[in-house]
């Protein structure tokens, strides 16, 4: 169970509370389609994942995989561009944090209070730093509270919710941008996706520390499975509500969610809302600090591709270096706009979706390191359809965004070549790995 709520909450963040406004901009009713089409298609790289789980009990997740399936360079860059997507996802949930806090009054946006809060959220990322600096005890403690009080809030919000609906709220179904010509309505559509796919992209966390979780080959796959379920009836779920509350008017609103649920009861149903999207916006911000440092502390103590001292853990079993790392390099981060580090991170996804899912193909084809508990039906079919919709989500990313993905490859590249490697290590491990 605490696996299942570190995935919700690694999955269910700002997102869900900020980006139906933008969803329905784009397409109207037909947002809760696209949102359909979204899960479909990272639910196909889900399983993927959950193939590839049951194979792996080592940390690192898709670079883990890459590593195994493509060598020692791929598996290291994969290893960075995910470190990137994590500590992406902590600070756009930080910046997602600010966004909130601005609805609440015009006070908010302040200089002197916002350069306040702006220290206030430093102190946060400091907190979290603390925290995880003593184990994962006091972390699944604070994860499984975080995530209970967010389903709580969402399904408050759903089931009361549901009675305030007006059905002549879902017309038209046709979408605006449908009346503009093929043209514009697939780059509507495409923009929308990209925003929706952000919204699911948490689940490739679920994997990165199986060392710290019982029986991983078996209960990892379950959990990969479970949470994508839930996720996406709860976001379909909460933006049929939504809309059937407030219409076109979704709109103008930074906080459909929360103003939907104030009109429909009242304010204490605004307060209840933004409440849970605090707690939901931390919780996220919280799993990503736990997280991203696992991912890169993998990389130096499993493998030797980074410099042992990096790797280094204190006396609660904590990887200290790579944890104050992981927030500086945050604490850099929450100074871009959220969305950007939205697009950062469905870039960051795709590009460690790639590989991961050509990983599969490949063990299949030669059978190496066999399933243990779970194993992905139907062939290459699952693994196919999965690459060819990914690779759609080349077309939707700016040139800034493509521009940020090659400048932390070629840094990457560039420090590989000067990172002393332990070799010796690396053939043992292999030699382990293949006895298995």
């Amino acid at each position: 169970m605490s696996i299942y709520f570190l995935g919700i909450n690694g999955v269910i963040g700002s997102g869900a509370f900020l980006i139906p406004q933008t969803i329905y901009k784009d397409m109207n009713l037909m947002s809760v389609f696209i949102t359909i089409c979204a899960a479909l298609t990272v639910s196909m790289v889900t399983l993927c994942y959950a193939d590839l789980s049951s194979r792996f009990t080592g940390s690192g997740a898709a670079w883990l995989y890459s590593y195994h399936a493509f060598g020692r360079f791929t598996g290291y860059e994969l290893g960075i561009y995910t470190w990137f997507l994590g500590c992406c996802t902590y600070a756009a949930e930080i910046v997602a944090l600010l966004t909130i806090l601005k609805t609440l009054s015009p006070v908010f946006s302040n200089h002197a209070v916002h350069y306040g809060i702006a220290i206030g959220i430093i102190v946060l990322i400091v907190l979290f730093t603390i925290i995880n600096l003593f184990g994962r005890t006091i972390v699944k403690l604070v994860d499984n509270l975080s995530s209970a009080a967010k389903m709580i809030t969402i399904l408050i919000f759903i089931i009361i919710g549901a009675f305030f609906i007006h059905k002549m709220n879902f017309t038209p179904v046709i979408p605006k941008a449908a009346t503009l010509g093929v043209g514009p309505y697939f780059k509507h559509f495409g923009a929308a996706f990209s925003v929706v796919f952000y919204m699911f992209t948490g689940f490739s966390f679920i994997p990165i520390a199986p060392k710290q979780m019982n029986n991983p080959e078996k209960n990892i796959p379950k959990v990969l499975i479970s949470v994508m379920i839930t996720v996406t009836i709860l976001y379909v779920l909460m933006m049929l509500v939504a809309i059937g509350i407030l219409g076109s008017k979704m709109v103008n609103y930074s906080t459909p969610i929360a103003v939907a649920f104030q009109k429909a009861v009242g304010d204490w149903g605004y307060v209840l809302v933004i409440a849970g999207m605090l707690i939901s916006v931390i919780g996220v911000a919280f799993a990503g600090s736990f997280n991203t440092p696992s991912l890169i502390a993998s990389l130096a103590n499993e493998h030797a591709m980074l410099p042992k001292w990096i790797g280094k853990k204190n006396k609660h079993d904590a990887a200290w270096v790579a944890i104050l790392l992981s927030a500086i390099i945050t604490m850099i981060l929450i100074t871009q706009s959220y969305l950007f580090l939205v697009s950062c991170i469905v870039l960051a996804s795709f590009i460690q979706y790639v590989p991961s899912i050509l990983a599969v193909i490949k063990f299949k084809h030669t059978n190496e390191f066999p399933n243990n508990g779970f194993k992905l039906p139907f062939g290459y079919v699952i693994p196919a359809l999965a690459l060819i919709i990914s690779c759609y989500m080349v077309t939707n990313f700016t040139w800034k965004t493509i521009l940020v993905g090659i400048v932390v490859g070629v840094l990457a590249a560039v420090a590989y070549f000067f990172i002393e490697k332990d070799e010796e290590k690396h053939q043992k491990y292999l030699s382990k790995m293949r006895n298995k």
